[in-house]
């Protein structure tokens, strides 16, 4: 007969040998993504240059498109962002910015500043929105539309942007992106391929540390502070080999809000935006997946590394949790509402590849990951820990992850060189490897307040506020 304490440590290896075996697989499907990067970064790195460029700015090919920019209490530089946007290269298009409801002087500051005058809304309202106060065109810009509307949230807004955008493609930015003055053109690539698409995401990068004038960021470098620099490798990884390995495989399941163009028609036919989520992206880009299999059509949803746009990190570990714990909140609600997709053969790459990545890859990870923590403590307390298998974990976890950071920033360094210095270059290789003592623990942690926060449904935003003390949603 087997003893109480023999079988307690025969489940704790158990547990640990399960543990050790799933880290090791996912952080394998991460280098698998990596690899699958390569080959899509040096094609993206070889159409890349001036030439196009210069191409795409005479081209009739690439479509107009509708600048969409949902604002909320950003009187402070809400002038200068405009004007950022207004002054993008490209052969056609408008900015349509939409005040939900802000309680500063965001709306005073846009009527002074581009001579705003109020007009007829000419437009329909296709996708349905909360109330809508008034619409404004500038007597300064031809090109500049303001919507003045009650506050319903970041997707309400976008939505009310959808029904003012005069052109079949619109591109979502927040307020406070800093988009690179060529990016619109680099975006537009895959039109000039004679790609069907129904989508486009870009690059999003930290811009903490950076110098910025007029709404650019005109010398790129990494903060020497531990939080945004160990920020600043996460973009790097998720965007670099993250979206790249995806795209190859055609199953990427997120377009940042902060920068992601979309075709107007399939957004009307979705419904626009869910209002009543806390990752709006996230929850467009599935119902545009399953909107897309379920009509046959053959436009595609793509990924372009190299038009970049530039976002503040939290800088404040408060200021993290709430953005961490809200991603992760959206996350498993999205994944929760399109069950129906998981393993689902219908969907493709997307059901039967993707969706179950991100439900055991991404969705379980942080209780995966903690469940690890506290079985070593529990057999710590018993005096059985296994000090040999808790070294495996570690490396498998720990080690693994450095190098996969480590290889997005050769990646970075060998292919779009953002920053030029080889002390931004040491920063990164430094923060790649403090990243797993201390910071990894603390967004497990708010990843896993996002659990009774969903089963409570409890759906708030949360509040950020930037270093300049200006709050916002995040």
């Amino acid at each position: 007969m087997i003893a109480p304490p023999d079988i307690a440590h025969a489940v704790l290896r158990a547990g640990g040998n399960g543990i050790i075996l799933y880290m090791l697989a996912l952080n394998s499907f991460y280098a698998l993504l990596l690899l699958l990067s390569i080959p899509q970064l040096l094609r993206h790195w070889r159409i890349a240059d001036d030439v196009n460029l210069r191409l795409l700015r005479a081209a009739d090919v690439v479509p107009p498109l509708s600048v969409l920019v949902p604002t909320f209490n950003e009187e402070a530089s809400i002038v200068a962002s405009v004007l950022s946007f207004l002054s993008l290269e490209y052969p056609r298009h408008e900015v349509v910015v939409v005040n939900d409801g802000s309680t500063d002087d965001t709306m005073q500051r846009l009527i002074d500043a581009y001579a705003l005058v109020q007009v007829p809304a000419a437009y329909p309202t296709t996708v349905a929105t909360g109330p809508v106060h008034g619409c404004y065109r500038s007597s300064v810009h031809a090109k500049l539309t303001c919507i003045d509307k009650a506050n319903r949230g970041k997707g309400d807004a976008l939505n009310a942007g959808v029904n003012a955008a005069r052109f079949p493609y619109v591109l979502a930015v927040d307020a406070d992106t800093l988009i690179e003055r060529d990016a619109l053109l680099r975006l537009a690539r895959p039109f000039l391929l004679g790609e069907r698409v129904a989508a486009v995401g870009a690059t999003i990068r930290v811009a903490n540390g950076s110098r910025v004038e007029h709404g650019r960021v005109v010398d790129a470098h990494v903060d020497s502070r531990w939080l945004p620099g160990i920020q600043t490798v996460e973009y790097l990884r998720a965007f670099l080999f993250g979206r790249l390995g995806w795209n190859r495989l055609g199953g990427g399941l997120i377009i940042s809000g902060a920068f992601g163009l979309f075709k107007r028609e399939h957004l009307h036919a979705i419904g626009g935006y869910n209002a009543g989520t806390v990752t709006e992206d996230m929850d467009l880009v599935v119902r545009l997946h399953r909107h897309l299999r379920d009509t046959g059509s053959s436009d595609v949803l793509t990924f372009v590394p190299d038009p970049v746009a530039w976002t503040e990190a939290p800088v404040t570990l408060d200021v993290l949790r709430v953005q961490r714990e809200r991603w992760h909140r959206g996350l498993i609600a999205t994944l929760v509402k399109h069950r129906a997709m998981l393993f689902n053969p219908r969907y493709g790459v997307i059901g039967l590849v993707a969706f179950p990545f991100y439900v055991l890859g991404e969705m379980l990870a942080p209780l995966v990951e903690a469940c690890g923590y506290v079985l070593f403590l529990v057999a710590a307390g018993m005096g059985a820990a296994n000090y040999s298998l808790a070294l495996v974990f570690l490396a498998v976890s720990v080690g693994y992850a450095f190098l996969l950071s480590l290889w997005a920033i050769v990646l970075e360094e060998v292919s779009f060189r953002r920053y030029a210095t080889r002390k931004d270059l040491l920063k990164l290789v430094c923060f790649a490897a403090l990243e797993s003592f201390g910071y990894r623990q603390l967004t497990l942690f708010y990843r896993l307040s996002a659990f009774p926060r969903y089963l409570r449904g409890d759906m708030r935003w949360g509040v950020m506020t930037r270093e300049a003390s200006r709050p916002v949603r995040s």
